[in-house]
């Protein structure tokens, strides 16, 4: 079993072993400062950089700007300023162009913000030392084709998407789940999105006997389904994606159901919230998966002594104000962080909470 070790564990630590204690230690932060993604990039600053103060590590923030060009320059001044590991990266051409100089420098990443699946699919290739808290682009569709199938065993069931890549490509993980399951759906189609109802898609779905679908597409789309089953008499359980998140004017139906990811804020360590507040940094966007992040940096860094940070980032399991972290050979998530939710009427809960 990996080792796990805690932030203040960590720091009780990493202040007692000489060369490798937390003032010793300069990490990078890098994040678009500056255009449109500057918000969110301010959301990353923030968080690593609480938790790098609570762990008395010193850190050199850099503007990657969301450009190959700003990647580029900032694992540059990372390099000759003596980071040893470093945080963030929310754009996929940035850290892209960043990597083959940080990798030359030793200098180890672990990004809360980049998604794009051959950035770790090519390590073998590449030997770029990129971990990363964020999901792969594909764990959202890894994780309705192992939910679903299990959950809707014995339910009359239908696939529908949107027609948008994004929506097919839902639909079509679920596909080949169900049926390697052993099951069958009702009724499968593509529907017309951003109309006013979707009363004839309801009207098919009861036509074909489904009492459930899943829906690959986005929010809105997913509440007319809801509303209008329901205005119609129709008993119908709607699942979909982490679109499902997004702000609407529609409400959803209570009952809806959601593969996604959990609302970072309600399972983030309670001292950490309260400190991050007492801070006046609000804990959304990007702020505790990186703080999370920098929290991982620390502890590996602890783990490694004067030896090297990737090796045990890749060796250890780490504790932090998002819960146990973990990577496996390519540098993902050893675990997915999707969960099944459903909506209350209010909010979405997880299954279990029900």
């Amino acid at each position: 079993m990996k080792p796990l070790l805690t932030l203040p564990i960590a720091i009780a630590l990493l202040a007692a072993c000489g060369s490798a204690g937390a003032g010793d230690l300069r990490a990078g932060i890098v994040a678009p400062l500056t255009g449109s993604s500057a918000i969110l990039g301010r959301q990353v600053e923030a968080g690593a950089r609480h938790a790098a103060e609570t762990a008395g590590i010193t850190v050199e923030v850099v503007d990657d700007a969301c450009t190959a060009e700003g990647g580029a320059d900032a694992a540059k001044r990372l390099a000759d300023s003596g980071v040893r590991v470093a945080v963030g990266f929310l754009c996929t051409e940035a850290i892209e162009a960043a990597m083959p100089i940080l990798m030359e420098a030793k200098i180890p990443v672990i990004t809360p913000g980049v998604r794009t699946d051959s950035l770790t699919d090519r390590r073998q290739k590449t030997g770029w030392p990129v971990y990363r808290l964020a999901p792969r682009a594909d764990a959202e569709r890894a994780a309705v084709a192992t939910l679903l199938p299990a959950l809707w065993r014995t339910e009359l069931f239908a696939i529908v998407d949107d027609g948008t890549i994004y929506g097919r490509e839902l639909a079509e993980s679920l596909r080949p789940a169900v049926e390697q399951a052993g099951l069958k759906p009702v009724f499968i189609d593509t529907f017309r999105p951003q109309l006013d109802n979707q009363i004839a898609l309801v009207g098919r779905l009861r036509k074909a006997g489904a009492t459930h679908v899943f829906v690959g597409g986005d929010r809105d789309d997913i509440a007319i389904i809801g509303r209008d089953a329901a205005e119609l008499g129709v008993p119908l359980t709607i699942a979909g994606g982490e679109s499902l998140r997004a702000a609407g004017d529609i409400p959803l139906v209570a009952g809806t159901l959601m593969i996604g990811l959990p609302e970072w804020s309600e399972r983030a360590d309670p001292a950490v919230l309260s400190s991050l507040v007492e801070k006046k940094i609000v804990p959304e966007g990007y702020v505790l998966p990186s703080h999370a992040a920098m929290e991982v940096a620390a502890a590996a860094a602890r783990n490694a002594g004067d030896g090297s940070i990737a090796a045990a980032l890749s060796a250890g399991e780490f504790g932090t104000a998002l819960g146990a972290i973990a990577f496996d050979d390519k540098g993902d998530l050893a675990r997915s962080q999707y969960r099944l939710f459903r909506f209350d009427g209010i909010r979405f809960v997880t299954a279990d909470e029900e």
